[in-house]
């Protein structure tokens, strides 16, 4: 079962992704903040890693560039998932290497589509 880090400071956008996740057949765990997600992702080398922008401790920027740079996590595929968008944000994201970038609210079977397509290229 691919195994999903969902790193996300909003109860109620962990609950829906969660959700969704687990309905898609991930194994999901949840980190409350950037320093927990990365934390969790240097332990637990999930098969792809969901993160917001704006979380209290590390935002979601610092998280993926200690993601980027580590070896151990270098090559996990990065949705960036966060209602954090301002004009250019998303070429930001991209720019720094992240996989894909998507805004909230986001439609249930869009999330899951790019998030099995990193996962998976070919499903």
């Amino acid at each position: 079962m691919p195994h999903a880090l969902l790193i996300e400071d909003n109860a109620a956008n962990q609950h829906l992704a969660t959700f969704l996740l687990k309905r898609a057949g991930f194994t999901v765990t949840v980190a409350e903040n950037g320093l927990l997600g990365y934390n969790s992702a240097l332990e637990l080398r999930p098969d792809v890693i969901v993160l917001d922008i704006e979380m209290p401790v590390m935002d979601g920027y610092e998280t993926f560039k200690k993601l980027h740079a580590d070896p151990v996590t270098h090559d996990i595929p990065v949705l960036v998932a966060t209602s954090y968008a301002m004009p250019g944000e998303r070429n930001q994201a991209l720019e720094l290497g992240v996989h894909d970038y998507l805004e909230k609210p986001y439609e249930p079977e869009e999330f899951i589509r790019r998030v099995k397509l990193l996962f998976d290229p070919a499903s």
